[in-house]
């Protein structure tokens, strides 16, 4: 069908009033830059927030939807979501609190022309000067970040997200755990089986980390990073960025947890993949 989507953004969220419509936002067609003739559409499943989220007067209109059974686990509602997608590239957002660059999808799109099936990692990075579970030692919270955004110039599409946060990772194709936005062919996501409904613990646990291990050690899957495009997570007392304490244990319980379905510890994607440069508009395959 000529009206068909080309991606679907599936997110996921949980009681995120504030975070969730700078989420959409960020994915607007007012907001996203070089997408003109891209159509695409926005499916969200709310996991059994207190209330249903209210999206921005944006376009595309996101589609809003409760999930049929709401567990501590964003997994089954990653699921739904995935299965409601229509286009054949489909994009991961397993966590609705995380901003995107303007540039993301033109990039997206780009990037996965190269490959039929791709499994493209965005970089993720979080606001704040500092890993949030230790920022909000000194302070910072929802109010300090509002203020943050503002001076960066959100919401505008120039807005410099970057100058206002730092990297949950060393660099691109640097050993990497996981991606929140995670993009791939709905054919892979289909032999993927999607999120594994194992990882049952608050917040998913590994189920993460574990997508995109199996991902790319699925064959004829090609590994591309994006460097210069990235997600940027807004505080909002999540699962593992919002204490160092409880991010600790978190972990430790996480990795237990996936030892005992997997045989082994998590372990880093170190895998050296293709790099997607957005500042430039090509594809260095190294």
């Amino acid at each position: 069908m000529a009206d068909s989507p080309e991606i679907s953004v599936v997110v996921v969220c949980w009681n995120m009033a504030r975070e969730l419509p700078r989420t959409l936002w960020s994915l607007s067609r007012a907001f996203q830059q070089g997408i003109n003739d891209l159509r695409y559409e926005i499916i969200v499943v709310d996991n059994g927030s207190d209330t249903l989220p209210v999206a921005p007067e944006m376009e595309p209109a996101p589609q809003i939807r409760r999930v049929s059974r709401p567990s501590a686990s964003p997994v089954g509602a990653m699921n739904e979501a995935l299965a409601l997608a229509k286009a054949p590239l489909i994009g991961a957002w397993i966590d609705g609190a995380r901003l995107a660059s303007a540039n993301l999808l033109a990039c997206v799109r780009a990037a996965a022309a190269h490959h039929p099936a791709p499994v493209i990692a965005t970089m993720n990075r979080q606001f704040g000067p500092a890993h949030q579970s230790v920022s909000a030692r000194d302070g910072y919270n929802q109010t300090v970040e509002d203020a943050l955004l503002e001076t960066a110039g959100w919401p505008n599409p120039e807005a410099d997200l970057v100058a206002v946060s730092c990297p949950e990772m060393s660099g691109t194709s640097a050993a990497i755990l996981e991606t929140n936005a995670l993009f791939m062919a709905r054919h892979t996501w289909d032999a993927l089986g999607g999120y594994d409904p194992a990882f049952t613990d608050a917040g998913g646990g590994m189920c993460n980390p574990d997508m995109l291990t199996r991902a790319v050690a699925h064959p004829g899957t090609q590994l591309i990073y994006m460097k210069g495009v990235s997600t940027f997570h807004q505080i909002h007392g999540g699962t593992s960025t919002s204490d160092a304490d409880k991010t600790v244990a978190m972990v430790k319980q996480a990795s237990r947890a996936y030892n005992a379905l997997r045989g082994h510890p998590p372990r880093m994607v170190r895998k050296k993949g293709w790099v997607f440069d957005a500042a430039t508009g090509t594809l260095a395959k190294g």
